[in-house]
């Protein structure tokens, strides 16, 4: 066992420690079992300890005829934005917002129950009534925050997208769920550059034939300043009822329109900032995301647990390296969310912000978005601060909350996630569908169902959809896609991907929408992208073949770079484009990305029998 590279001071007074006196268990792991051997206690003891305002009724959980038909809370009525809008003092801060310029502004609580209340009426005034989809096409900033608390105080469907995202990237996800309103960027500013959106909003308005109404950003005060002084307005609604869409990453078409029920996503996240990060009332709370990453709502909800949140909106080393570190000097922030890779990159950098930072109010640093290596958590606590909770978390998308995060009460060890979160039956399975051995590679599952699991996907009849992405490894177990292993710690261990899905800067992209600009190319007969592990991280490695007779060079490759960036986004442009004299197919002819992902990563081909033409293996070995 690791010397850990941190211990807790244990007072008694943590939220798991209180928890786990009361339930008359000695340690965390004991804690973890009771809670996934009796969900409907757990989670109606974290419903009364993060004090959520509704009814919560008698019925905490029924177990359904499999993981997808269980159910919690049925006889709930709760409505999200009133729980976020519920807890901080009228004259003190809710929200502070900074831009890469460094422009930096404040609302108070008072202000942002205002400016909540006025949006609701004012979307109230243009029809918007339960269920009812509105999107946001947004910058990271107050404005989005405010419009998705107005409309989850109606009862809408808030689904929400950064504007690096190119029209028709924006129009397969929000084109699928149909909204009504669509908050828009009028520009947006990213590593110096400003982009100004007005053409693209103009072209996502005409893709977009639902929508009665396009609120620009610079517009927004005006819209709803007819409506300032009139009173919160909030609809209590089932536990069930749908508050999110978030989209998978599009691997083998458009991108999935995952519903999730807002109130399901509010507990689970309100848990996780209460017993996995201990964030309270008063506290300063920052993540590096955009609207278009499930960590924003995550983000938003620790609204819900009385703390400030600050946005930021920018590349995260601009105009200096130092900049993300400036600003948790700056705000005393309390918890301070990144990706691995900017840890990866701020070590790269040789920052030392232990040296030139006052972090000394700092308590919590969180990291996800992909596998956060050994050598950065030496650098955290050598070069940052080294009395810090530093917490790896794991989740995603489609749970809109982590199954692995950090554990306060536990050291933390060298390259190792601390523990399941509370609530959460995760585990790794061998092939056999076994729990595996300690350190033995495997599946990441989970085993039990929990309030943030979706609620389906959009028109995904008899959810042969959501089946086929979760529930395909092993019958009625989720199997979320990562390889992990389990530590003799209690912690777990991520290697990364085990499906087709990409990890490219931290942010989970999909290869359908790669292959939707690249087959446009006269050259591109056909196309493969796979991420691959390198250098603490992983890098995608697009695939081409090339039509006989074409010519493949520079240009070429610089042209289909520039229309991924212009047409998917800058995240969808891969680190490596090779041509390959063949790709991998199935007997079926269907590309199987898989195989070669497997092969370029030293892994065995899990499915060469399956396959058409297995010995187009060989040359993607020189990859491994």
């Amino acid at each position: 066992m690791t010397t850990p590279l941190w211990q807790p001071v244990l007072t008694g007074e943590s939220a798991v420690e209180k928890l786990q006196k009361l339930i008359g268990v000695n340690s965390y792991s004991q804690l973890h079992q009771w809670s996934i051997n009796n969900p409907g206690d757990f989670w109606s003891k974290a419903w009364d300890d993060c004090e959520i305002v509704g009814d919560k009724g008698s019925v905490y959980y029924t177990a359904g005829s499999d993981f997808i038909s269980s159910e919690f809370f049925l006889e709930a009525k709760v409505n999200v934005a009133e729980n976020l809008l519920s807890k901080g003092k009228d004259g003190e801060v809710a929200i502070v917002t900074i831009a890469e310029d460094g422009a930096r502004s404040e609302i108070t609580w008072a202000q942002l129950r205002s400016q909540v209340a006025a949006t609701t009426a004012a979307m109230r005034a243009e029809g918007i009534v339960a269920g009812d989809r509105v999107a946001a096409w947004v910058p990271n900033i107050a404005e989005t925050m405010i419009y998705a608390l107005g409309a989850l105080s109606i009862g809408a469907i808030v689904s929400t997208a950064s504007p690096d995202f190119a029209p028709h990237a924006v129009e397969d996800r929000f084109g699928q769920i149909e909204p009504k309103l669509l908050l828009a960027a009028d520009s947006y500013l990213y590593n110096g550059k400003v982009f100004d959106c007005s053409i693209k909003s103009k072209e996502i308005q005409g893709l977009l034939p639902s929508l009665v109404k396009t609120i620009q950003v610079k517009d927004f005060q005006s819209w709803i300043a007819p409506f300032i002084g009139k009173a919160l307005d909030f609809t209590r609604l089932p536990f069930n009822h749908p508050g999110f869409v978030l989209f998978s990453s599009g691997t083998t078409g458009k991108p999935k329109c995952i519903v999730h029920s807002g109130a399901g996503v509010m507990l689970k996240a309100i848990a996780e900032q209460l017993y996995q990060f201990e964030i309270k009332d008063g506290q300063k709370v920052f993540f590096f995301t955009t609207c278009g990453w499930m960590m924003w709502n995550w983000l938003a909800m620790a609204l819900g647990r009385g703390a400030t949140i600050v946005l930021f909106d920018g590349a995260p080393m601009c105009p200096t390296p130092t900049r993300l570190f400036d600003i948790a000097e700056g705000e005393k922030l309390d918890f301070f969310g990144v990706s691995a890779k900017f840890i990866d990159s701020a070590h790269k950098e040789s920052l030392e912000p232990f040296k030139t930072h006052n972090l000394s109010q700092l308590k919590t640093i969180g990291s996800t978005g992909s596998v956060l290596s050994p050598e950065s958590f030496d650098y955290v606590y050598r070069s940052i601060k080294k009395d810090v909770h530093l917490a790896s978390m794991s989740g995603g998308t489609d749970i809109c909350g982590c199954f692995l995060a950090g554990v306060p009460t536990l050291p933390v060890h060298r390259g190792e996630l601390q523990g399941a979160c509370l609530g959460m039956a995760t585990d790794v399975f061998n092939e056999k569908g076994q729990s595996a051995a300690f350190d033995e590679k495997g599946e990441l599952v989970c085993t039990v169902a929990f309030p943030s699991k979706p609620l389906g996907f959009w028109a995904d009849e008899n959810n042969e959809k959501y089946k086929a992405a979760y529930f395909q490894g092993f019958p009625g177990v989720w199997t979320h896609g990562d390889f992990a292993s389990k530590s003799a710690t209690g912690g777990f261990t991520l290697f990364g991907r085990s499906d087709a899905t990409l990890n490219s800067k931290g942010v989970r992209i999909g290869t359908a929408e790669i292959y939707r600009v690249v087959e446009t190319f006269a050259q591109i007969q056909e196309s493969m992208a796979v991420s691959q592990d390198w250098d603490n991280d992983t890098r995608v490695v697009l695939f081409v073949v090339i039509k006989a007779g074409q010519e493949f060079n520079e240009a070429v490759e610089k042209e289909i770079k520039t229309a991924l960036r212009t047409q998917a986004s800058p995240r969808h442009v891969p680190d490596l484009i090779i041509v390959a004299p063949e790709l991998p197919r199935t007997k079926s002819n269907k590309l199987v990305e898989l195989a070669v992902t497997d092969v370029i990563n030293g892994r065995e081909v899990r499915n060469r029998d399956a396959l058409a033409n297995p010995d187009s293996l060989d040359w993607f070995k020189s990859f491994a």
